[in-house]
């Protein structure tokens, strides 16, 4: 029997032709002038909760606006999208727009929720050896490259005294990773929720260590430069939207566990472990998470795993700073 989350491989390359089907289906500049908002999500989050409530596409409509969601296995995937054009504005968390903008990625910051640390980890099978995160060292550890448990491994290791060279990455997206590790060809797996949340509840696996006192974790959201330069009210409308789905998702924690499952495919109890985890409370950008932002951009130029250094600020509109 197939598990929804080995669907993900397959469904990251459709969701990547389903959104170039799609640039070309609502051209440019018909984006652009704020007719449809192209929107990528993953299989988590505020955004996930905003499209099964479908209160944005409501908001929307007086205005003669559609939405078009794409979905994507993971930030970088997502960011991609992005940067060939097939969506306008998604949500990653705090890796993926450094390696985006690094690589030329025409991208913006103009929104994040509260640090949210408890949502990623890394973890061992259950009957592992393996007991800390110092133990790593020589080790395969699976993860997806550029995700938000990059930094994750990084500070975790360097916080055990293990550098990064000391460990044997192995990059896999989601799906991959967990057969990888299901079959044992790596040792330890960095990765978020839900597929965080599944592996606890559906292979018991062990937490060497989670973000709790060592990264962040915030949420991002992101837009093309020049979508959000033309169309700053709607940007501002989805805020609104996102902000609503925020406060209403805080005090009703069953119905959001209820709309993830429908929306994702995955067990209530699976959804609501991640959603237990998870911090509500989207803000415009602000210069003091900006400033974090930059110290991990650093952290990664500083170890070559990006092409050169960068400067978050640049990828802030002039209006929001």
């Amino acid at each position: 029997m197939t598990h929804p989350l080995d669907n993900i491989t397959r469904r990251r390359t459709l969701a990547l032709l389903v959104g170039t089907a799609l640039a070309g289906a609502f051209p440019a500049a018909f984006a652009q002038n704020g007719r449809v908002v192209r929107i990528g999500y993953q299989k988590y989050g505020t955004l996930t909760l905003l499209k099964g409530r479908g209160t944005l596409e409501k908001r929307l409509a007086a205005q003669g606006v559609t939405v078009q969601w794409t979905e994507f296995p993971a930030g970088p995937q997502l960011l991609e999208g992005l940067n060939v054009g097939s969506i306008d504005y998604g949500t990653v968390g705090e890796a993926p727009p450094i390696f985006a903008q690094a690589a030329g990625a025409p991208l913006v910051y103009v929104g994040h929720e509260p640090p949210s640390p408890e949502s990623e980890a890394i973890v061992v099978p259950k009957d592992s050896k393996l007991a800390s995160v110092a133990q790593l060292k020589g080790k395969r550890v699976a993860l997806n490259k550029g995700s938000n448990v990059h930094f994750l491994l990084l500070r975790a290791l360097e916080k055990a005294g293990v550098a990064w060279q000391d460990i044997q990455p192995v990059y896999l997206p989601p799906a991959d990773a967990r057969a990888a590790f299901e079959r044992g060809a790596v040792d330890a797996w960095a990765i978020w929720d839900p597929f965080l949340a599944a592996a606890q509840k559906q292979l018991g696996v062990r937490i060497l260590a989670d973000g709790k006192g060592i990264v962040a974790n915030h949420q991002f959201y992101l837009a093309s430069r020049t979508w959000a330069e033309k169309n700053p009210a709607l940007n501002n409308i989805l805020l609104e939207e996102i902000a609503k789905v925020d406060d209403w998702g805080r005090q009703h924690p069953k119905e959001v566990a209820a709309i993830l499952a429908a929306q994702t495919g995955l067990d209530v109890a699976i959804v609501d472990l991640a959603a237990s985890r998870y911090s509500y409370g989207v803000k415009p950008v602000s210069a003091a998470v900006l400033k974090e932002q930059q110290k991990i951009a650093d952290a990664f130029a500083g170890l070559k795993l990006i092409p050169k250094p960068i400067a978050i600020q640049d990828a802030v509109l002039a209006s929001a700073l």
